[in-house]
């Protein structure tokens, strides 16, 4: 029997063990899948609701356990971890209220004699592969809406974060959902693969790295199903000679520091107008050195472990590139006692002389760790947020919001905000271009993704 372990970032000792499911596991489950969705396609979405909203509340309920639990699996301050849950509820409870509408059949200009409209159906048993970094609010964006369109789901979480997929099973179980309607598989990545290819799998959701949407596509190969991949990012703002400084610095260090910088949608580069370029970057680091770099389940630490020694080298390694080929590191670690080599734990870091070809303007960092460059003028600044193979979103901070709107149809990202970064709104389109992937989640368009169009034309004679 395989098993796995859950190594916790904050010492390094085993956190969870459990066996690894199966071939023969992957085969039990998809029938039972398969046969939970007949009976689910036969209820009414008024009782799919009903059982989705017990989930919910279900989920809720256990929010300090499963904070506890986030911050023992991948490093997150417990003063935050709670705020996932908070989003969890959020998320749910928006794409709930949007499912009447969003599934409804359309109905194109009446004819006479003609009954004709277009109806959604489920795809059938849908395949959810969500990550470490946000592992409630990853899955939840697709997890509610599929569910409600009438499908079953499998959910394969990553094994740093096993216990969420656990405290899901719970909660559909405590909420009384059909058997085998969710269920959840511990992989490797060959059988994971090995599920993705079965015949039985009509849909897939992918949420990570670029070369992990590479291998579901791979594993896919051989099927014509719809697949979902959210990637990559390297997410940029542009700060213009109007903005609110402090405003701006406040949200912007967040936006880059929350969670240790592994955010999806998290601020990687910034560009800064050269009129407000020296005020800017004093504040941001002066910002940046009040954090405090330390024990997770402290509650006075606001900045914990990456979630592997393995991803803070490589973004110590970034740091130590870029300073070599001239930029400038403006936070001194030694400011942050728990920062240390051979340790998940890395102080945050703002680099300054930066360009693009550094790799930490240019590649993925998933850190604490940002580069600042000058701009003159918008249309640098739009030049260098395009000159990136990314593509989730991007952030504009000015006080002219027809100015924003003008620059936000030339950004090449799936998202533009205005005085705002690393956030996802429900009611909004979450999806991105390039090799953050295709796809989308949430909004009433999430809802198309997790189903299939079926025209029904009638003629009465």
């Amino acid at each position: 029997m395989s098993t796995f372990q859950t190594i916790t970032p904050i010492d390094n000792t085993v956190y969870f063990e459990d066996r690894l499911h199966t071939k023969e596991d992957i085969d039990k489950t998809l029938k039972e899948a398969k046969e939970a969705r007949k009976k689910w396609a036969r209820t009414s979405l008024k009782e799919k609701k009903k059982y989705i909203k017990r989930f919910i509340d279900e989920v809720v309920s256990k929010k300090e356990k499963i904070a506890r639990e986030i911050t023992l699996q991948m490093g997150r301050p417990i003063s935050q971890s709670g705020f996932e849950i908070d989003g969890f509820k959020e998320r749910a409870e928006y794409m709930l209220n949007l499912a009447q509408e969003s599934l409804e059949p359309y109905y194109p200009k009446p004819i006479d004699n003609f009954e004709r409209k277009i109806i959604k159906e489920p795809l059938g048993v849908i395949c959810l592969i969500s990550p470490w970094n946000y592992p409630f609010l990853t899955s939840v964006n697709v997890l509610i809406p599929a569910l409600l369109a009438g499908n079953s789901v499998v959910l394969r979480h990553s094994l740093q974060t096993p216990l969420v997929a656990r405290q899901y099973e719970e909660a559909f179980e405590r909420a009384e959902l059909p058997k085998g309607l969710f269920s959840i598989l511990y992989l490797n990545h060959e059988d994971s693969a090995t599920l993705l290819a079965d015949e039985r799998v009509d849909g897939v959701f992918f949420t990570g790295s670029v070369g992990g949407g590479v291998a579901v596509q791979e594993a896919i190969k051989e099927k014509f199903i719809p697949c979902g991949l959210e990637l990559g990012g390297k997410d940029p703002a542009y700060v213009r000679a109007d903005a609110d400084l402090d405003y701006s610095v406040a949200n912007l260090v967040d936006g880059s520091f929350f969670n240790s910088g592994q955010s999806c949608c998290g601020i990687e580069r910034i560009y800064v107008n050269e009129k407000v370029y020296d005020d800017f970057v004093k504040k941001f680091v002066d910002l940046t050195k009040q954090y405090k770099l330390g024990d997770p389940l402290d509650s006075e630490t606001n900045i914990g472990p990456m979630v592997k020694i393995a991803a803070s080298n490589f973004v110590r390694k970034q740091i130590q590139d870029a300073v070599k080929c001239g930029a400038t590191a403006l936070v001194d670690e030694k400011l942050f006692p728990a920062s240390k080599k051979g340790t998940a734990y890395l102080a945050p870091q703002v680099l300054v002389n930066v360009d693009h070809s550094m790799s930490v303007m240019n590649e993925e960092s998933f850190g604490p760790v940002v580069g600042i460059m000058k701009v003159k003028n918008d249309e640098e600044a739009i030049d260098l947020m395009n000159d990136s193979k990314y593509g989730l979103t991007a952030s504009i901070w000015t006080k002219d919001i027809k100015k924003a709107d003008e620059l936000s149809k030339l950004i090449s990202t799936g998202t533009v905000f205005m005085n705002r970064c690393d956030y996802l709104d429900p009611g909004l389109a979450w999806t991105g271009v390039k090799d953050t992937g295709r796809g989308i989640s949430l909004s009433t368009f999430g809802y198309d993704q997790v189903t299939r169009v079926k025209s029904i034309h009638f003629k009465e004679i």
